[in-house]
């Protein structure tokens, strides 16, 4: 930028600045079209790339468990220690979404926006495919780190890990179902605003998960690494960890995320875009 360019903008009064930053930011067309060409480039990648992208970001969202574990035990007590510790669980998001890693409940809305705009057999095949390996990459990742948490870690870090985990198991089959609807709904708002939020994405993934978290909402991917923590630590079974936990998760997020946003959202913008993908 010149500097008489720099020069007029800092002439601007402040009434001004926010009548520019209005006028350039992204309209509703145009953050589905970024996101949508984004998802067609995610259907093109080779499943190699998906499937180790997926295991890291598997073991990168893990974080987000013992970093809430971490806080909950260091503020022992406290009045808002429960409260203060939903802090912790943004952080594997925020490696995750900022480092672009393949994340199941981001591709609830990414992948099948370009599937909405242009429906065939050979997308939805190209989408069940990246579907079912970013998922059971992400599956592994989670459960590496549990496996490793509860064989690694010191006694107590595990104990803390175990504690931030035992919420889950006063939730029913239809408890993980139904909290797993908001919380996939909140990712893909997420996806959704972070094209035009630019250097503030950031705080939009914070301020998004940090609400998950204290909602007491179920997400299939940070979740299955509480469910394995518990199984391999034998205080539940894998069938109902699986099937009674993740499974139910798993189906929530997918309709909070596709079935409930990405169907709203292609609504409001069919009639206007146009695409040749």
């Amino acid at each position: 930028m010149s500097k008489q360019a720099k020069d007029a903008e800092n002439r601007l009064s402040k009434e001004e600045q926010r009548e520019v930053n209005r006028s350039t930011s992204l309209s509703s067309p145009q953050i589905f079209e970024v996101i949508r060409h984004e998802g067609v480039s995610e259907l093109k990648r080779p499943s190699n790339s998906l499937m180790w992208s997926g295991i890291a970001a598997g073991i990168a969202l893990s974080l987000s468990v013992y970093c809430q574990a971490f806080l909950l035990a260091g503020l022992g007590g406290s009045d808002y220690a429960s409260v203060i510790a939903c802090f912790g669980y943004t952080v594997g998001f925020v490696i995750v979404v900022l480092g672009r890693l393949q994340l199941f409940t981001e591709n609830t809305l990414t992948v099948v926006l370009p599937l909405l705009s242009q429906f065939s057999k050979q997308r939805l095949v190209e989408t069940l495919r990246l579907w079912g390996i970013v998922f059971a990459a992400n599956m592994v990742g989670t459960f590496s780190s549990a496996w490793g948490a509860i064989h690694i870690f010191p006694a107590d870090k595990t104990a803390a890990f175990l504690e931030v985990s035992h919420h889950l198991l006063d939730y029913s089959f239809w408890d993980c179902f139904v909290l797993g609807i908001p919380s996939g709904f909140l990712i893909a708002v997420m996806v959704w605003l972070l094209p035009s939020a630019q250097s503030s994405g950031f705080w939009v993934v914070i301020f998004i998960t940090f609400f998950i978290a204290l909602g007491g909402m179920t997400h299939v991917i940070a979740g299955s690494t509480e469910y394995f923590l518990l199984a391999l630590n034998g205080e539940i079974e894998w069938l109902r960890a699986c099937f009674g936990g993740i499974l139910p998760t798993l189906l929530g997020n997918i309709i909070g995320g596709t079935g409930l946003f990405a169907l709203i959202t292609y609504a409001q913008v069919r009639d206007e875009v146009q695409t040749n993908d």
